[in-house]
């Protein structure tokens, strides 16, 4: 009778167990497997991931897309793309409006606004900042009663006691002026800060190189002074002649000839404002050895700032809270009507409190805490790609059941990036622009079958190239007017590859039948430069030789590790190598210069990396270049397209599609190639997101019951054992 009693305690006490347990799951507020704090359930906070550590985030020194998908939401240059418009379109940020060029001849007059480009010795653009944008709270601002700063001489000694920038107890702000922009201007002309524009601007900006040399030696002169001298260097004390500060939301910079792209590149980071201010505080001495950098610790203007910096674990923008204002996009496409995306037109600007950046270094994780709904958005990885897409009858790309059951929706877009198969033209063998040079490599261009590749690596996300020039781009000719007859044939207004057998018989009309050298009667020996590695770039790699051998043609893999075939590119001694390029702006001259003569890589350094030189081209380049976008400019980039399609010194490979998925609560979703900011306009409905989440992610309460079972069973024996025990030494 004991021992029933004792399990029926045992199964009472095993039952109020298992009731806990589920009121525990009803009352919870969350799922038990939210990462996040229960107090931001209902906040307006983004959730997202980072895959790679941000090396720079000193808008000066700062050019890759991890680094830009912070420093862009911080830093507010005069312009910006708009985010709705389509072809993307320059509208102010900063500035009052788009800045449009005054010409002037060599002696300084004005000209006309329709004058002969030969004339045209210098072009002004005069910028007018807006009044009232403040920066963000920092300690460079902060001043005593007296007005004295309070932190732009500390000793050695005050350093060692700081570990970040939160221990700079005071901060405050001030205006941004037309002279931070001058400043910023200045920084990067500082050969101190490697910035990646140095080179570029100094071919532009009127005395931006003599102002360069003049920083170096100012540098110089600042070493001798001392053992460990300031690397502060007041730029405000030094005059730049090409750019003017003319009042205080004024400025005005000078270019050599006509320019036009210079809009373009005030619409980017490098040209954001600097406050001397935060220079000299970063510059004092003791400093970087804290890691109390603008590599580290940005400081603008913008709608959000950077207020956690924990790139091995996380990184967090906040609103910042002297934000000038802004409005979300009242004009848009009647496709941007029906997709809901004007619903928030003319509404203050940014919508979310808070964006947080999980470090995620692989993809399955991501993609996990995406299905539960821990992350607002997601790209799509090799690995979950069938799970999250499948293709029509007619090759178009569509949500699976299971994403659509969730409300997933699927985002798609061309990229502005070519990636493509170069030769180089220096080469005796694959280069030359004989006609036999031509016809090897129109033969090579047909037997590599990008559709295949895309097909294979890519999972369908991307579309063939028919040019230098990538889709969205002008100058770039769409359907059957865009097919590249070199190495396509029209069927129904649609490309086709051409067929192996043509590829043979240009093959063999430049002098290698069935890839065998008339001459000498050896097979054509090719050699491809790579820096492929791991299993992928293995499989890549046999995929290329498989391309070679349908000619006939031996191909050797050259495998390397980058910075050699960096070298091998720079010094032109590679043969066959793959490259790629993405859009810097939305012109088709940040393309076509890949192929200018005197960006040649082997002879000037430049990024033709083909060093491809066509004195033709060359000439329609410099014609083209400074063209506005009209029915001439189109002209001019025909006969180059035609001319590098003709002389084929790329294999044009593809354009790369991304595939985007996003939840049913995040709204304000398209895609912007150009802008970079867009994180202002993004809107959540975090009651929805909290709902959601929940329903995704019930608590999974048997095992628990199941535990608690197994160890009233597992105590049974013992139970048991312990009542003998107790009878044998009671009689």
């Amino acid at each position: 009778m004991q021992l029933v009693s004792t399990a029926i305690k045992i199964a009472v006490q095993l039952s109020w167990m298992i009731t806990l347990v589920i009121l525990l799951a009803a009352c919870s507020k969350g799922p038990w497997n939210d990462p996040y704090s229960a107090s931001e359930a209902d906040k307006n906070v983004l959730y997202s991931s980072f895959s790679e550590r941000p090396k720079h985030l000193d808008p000066a020194r700062s050019y890759s897309a991890s680094e830009y998908r912070f420093i862009a939401q911080i830093y507010e240059p005069p312009l910006q793309y708009h985010f709705l418009k389509r072809p993307y379109e320059l509208i102010p940020l900063a500035a009052t409006k788009v800045p449009q060029p005054r010409f002037l001849d060599v002696a300084g007059k004005l000209l006309p606004v329709d004058v002969d480009l030969k004339k045209v010795a210098f072009s002004e653009y005069e910028i007018r900042i807006q009044p009232g944008i403040r920066y963000q709270p920092h300690p460079a601002f902060a001043r005593d009663a007296r007005e004295r700063y309070l932190y732009h001489k500390l000793t050695i000694e005050h350093i060692e006691l700081v570990n970040t920038l939160a221990d700079f107890p005071e901060t405050t702000t001030r205006e941004a002026t037309a002279e931070d922009y001058v400043y910023q201007i200045k920084r990067l002309a500082d050969a101190h800060l490697h910035s990646p524009l140095r080179g570029m601007l100094g071919g532009y900006i009127v005395g931006f190189d003599d102002y360069s040399k003049r920083l170096e030696g100012l540098r110089e002169q600042l070493k001798k002074q001392s053992d460990e001298p300031q690397s502060f260097l007041d730029l405000r004390d030094y005059a730049i002649e090409g750019v003017e500060v003319l009042d205080r939301y004024r400025y005005r910079i000078r270019v050599k000839g006509k320019y036009p792209q210079l809009v373009y590149w005030l619409a980017m980071p490098f040209f954001a404002p600097m406050p001397w201010e935060a220079d000299l505080f970063y510059s004092q001495p003791g400093m970087k050895k804290r890691n109390i950098t603008l590599n580290w610790y940005p400081v603008g203007t913008g709608p959000f700032m950077l207020t956690e910096n924990n790139p091995n674990l996380r990184m967090t923008l906040s609103r910042n809270p002297n934000f000038h204002g802004e409005i979300y996009p009242v004009e848009g496409t009647e496709e941007d009507h029906s997709n809901g995306l004007l619903n928030d037109a003319g509404k203050p600007l940014p919508f979310i409190q808070k964006a947080v950046y999980n470090l995620e270094k692989e993809s399955i994780p991501i993609w996990n805490k995406f299905l539960q709904g821990f992350y607002d958005a997601a790209g799509i990885s090799s690995d979950s790609f069938d799970q999250a897409i499948q293709f029509g009858n007619q090759g178009e790309a569509a949500l699976t059941d299971e994403m659509k059951g969730q409300g997933i929706k699927l985002m798609t877009a061309v990229e502005t990036s070519s990636f493509y198969m170069g030769f180089n033209m220096r080469d005796p063998v694959v280069g030359g622009l004989d006609e036999r040079g031509r016809l090897l490599r129109r033969a090579i261009s047909i037997a590599v079958d990008y559709e295949e590749y895309i097909s294979i690596f890519n999972n369908g996300r991307g579309v063939p190239s028919q040019g230098p020039i990538p889709p969205g781009i002008f100058g770039v000719k769409e359907g059957e007017l865009g097919i590249n007859r070199y190495i396509y044939n029209a069927v129904k207004g649609k490309q086709k590859r051409k067929s192996i057998d043509e590829a043979r018989e240009l093959l063999a009309q430049a002098g290698y039948p069935g890839g065998q050298d008339k001459k000498t009667g050896e097979t054509l020996v090719l050699y491809y430069e790579s820096a492929d590695s791991g299993p992928d770039g293995k499989a890549r790699l046999n995929w290329m030789l498989k391309q070679f051998k349908k000619l006939g043609i031996q191909l050797v893999i050259r495998a390397t590790d980058y910075n050699r075939f960096q070298e091998k590119m720079l010094k032109g001694t590679g043969q066959i190598f793959s490259m790629g390029w993405n859009a810097d702006y939305p012109d088709p001259e940040n393309f076509l210069f890949l192929l200018y003569g005197p960006n040649s890589k082997a002879v000037n350094g430049g990024e033709n990396a083909a060093n491809y030189s066509n004195p033709e081209f060359d000439r329609l380049f410099d014609k083209m270049k400074n063209m506005d976008n009209g029915s001439e400019r189109q002209v001019v980039i025909d006969q180059i397209v035609e001319l590098v399609r003709k002389d084929a010194p790329w294999a044009f490979g593809f354009h790369p599609k991304t595939f985007a998925l996003y939840h049913s609560w995040y709204h304000n979703v398209k895609p912007n190639l150009m802008a970079n900011n867009t994180l202002k306009y993004k809107r959540l409905d975090p009651q929805l997101r909290k709902q959601k989440r929940f329903e995704w992610n019930p608590p999974v309460v048997w095992p628990v019951i199941l535990l608690l079972g197994l160890l009233v069973v597992s105590a049974i024996p013992a139970i048991i054992m312990h009542r003998q025990r107790e009878r044998r030494a009671a009689k």
